[in-house]
């Protein structure tokens, strides 16, 4: 893997499809996500903020790797996918959501990546415009 991204940043988006990840897998929690889409306004220099939670749940978790690297220290990398039904009107990316259920899942190096990084259901995301 090539991460740290680049200038050594700890963090990053790293693309999940068709790699396997035996060994430093990793939960991110969180209570939402957001994406940015152009105004509506085409003079505007503002974009929306569309903040993206689970229905129905208080959090989730972002399935992501994580490494000690020599030049960051401890380094963790947020997985990405095709997005789901409910963030692709505003993204043509998305972030692994993992539900609670899948957490553990995700975490056993003997669960294949396939079983747990799918996309979520259409519905299964709150979406609010907040600016």
């Amino acid at each position: 893997m090539s991460w740290p991204g680049p200038g050594g940043k700890p963090v990053y988006n790293f693309r999940s499809e068709g790699r396997q990840f035996r060994s430093g897998r990793c939960l991110i929690l969180a209570d939402g996500f957001y994406e940015f889409t152009a105004h509506s306004d085409p003079k505007s220099k503002r974009k929306h903020k569309w903040l993206f939670t689970l229905k129905g749940r208080p959090w989730f978790a972002i399935a992501g790797l994580w490494r000690d690297n020599p030049a960051v220290g401890e380094a963790f990398t947020m997985l990405t996918s095709e997005p789901s039904p409910d963030v692709a009107p505003y993204h043509n990316r998305s972030i692994v959501v993992l539900v609670p259920e899948e957490c553990a899942r995700w975490l056993d190096p003997a669960t294949a990546e396939r079983e747990v990084l799918k996309l979520l259901p259409a519905g299964s995301l709150e979406v609010e415009q907040v600016n």
